[in-house]
């Protein structure tokens, strides 16, 4: 069984997602912080990470950054809406300094289980 590590800020968007992927046969963790992300992530061991972009307590692309510098092979797919503020370019961002993917929400669940599939494959 694939591991999934799954950060967002939105608890809506964590649990359905959640839902989605325990349904189709993945385990998956749920942070909606990303200061909490590091320490989950040494102690779950996760296969993936799928994490939002843009969070209140610390932002996508230094959580990406961080993990990288633990481990540089680790799978990460980088979603986002945007905000106000940033457009989707933010993604491209995300996946210059190290997301293997990027995905805009909203998105078709299963596009994300295909990413996970491909990347763990």
């Amino acid at each position: 069984m694939k591991k999934v590590l799954l950060i967002d800020d939105d608890e809506l968007v964590l649990y359905a997602l959640k839902k989605y992927l325990e349904r189709k046969g993945f385990e998956v963790e749920t942070l909606s912080s990303g200061q909490k992300a590091v320490k989950k992530y040494e102690s779950f061991k996760p296969d993936i990470i799928v994490s939002d972009i843009i969070m209140p307590d610390i932002e996508g692309i230094e959580l990406i950054t961080t993990i990288r510098s633990i481990d540089a092979n680790i799978p990460i797919i980088a979603i986002s809406g945007g905000s106000r503020r940033l457009d989707t370019s933010y993604l491209i961002s995300a996946e210059l300094i190290g997301a293997n993917a990027s995905l805009e929400k909203p998105f078709e669940e299963e596009e994300l289980v295909e990413y996970i599939n491909k990347l763990t494959a």
